[in-house]
């Protein structure tokens, strides 16, 4: 990894961390959330999923009114240190505890691979 490429990756986890601790305090079920990127390719291979607890959290929030909320968070706080995405739904991905334990034995980095 290129030493800009960790300054940058350093600046995503900032700004991932700010969404993640916004969506614990405002979305049941929210758990966590992770990235992966290629850097050759930014920001067009950025890809946040939003992992909930349940499937049943997932799907309450996905029929809610505020069913955007953590995109617009994610597009937000990106916005806020001058990262633009024409359509943030390529780049934001929801997930579950409960399908990785049943689909991959709690696997999260087999998952995500």
């Amino acid at each position: 990894m290129r030493k800009s490429d960790k300054k940058l990756d350093n600046q995503l986890r900032l700004t991932l961390t700010n969404v993640c601790e916004t969506a614990l305090k405002n979305i049941n079920g929210f758990q966590w959330l992770t990235h992966v990127v290629n850097f050759s390719d930014f920001p067009t291979s950025l890809k946040v999923t939003c992992v909930f607890d349940t499937n049943e959290n997932l799907d309450s929030y996905i029929q809610s009114a505020s069913n955007h909320y953590l995109q617009s968070l994610v597009k937000s706080e990106f916005n806020n240190i001058g990262i633009k995405f024409k359509n943030i739904a390529n780049h934001v991905s929801f997930d579950t505890e409960e399908n990785c334990d049943k689909q991959h034995n709690g696997n999260w980095a087999k998952r995500l691979s």
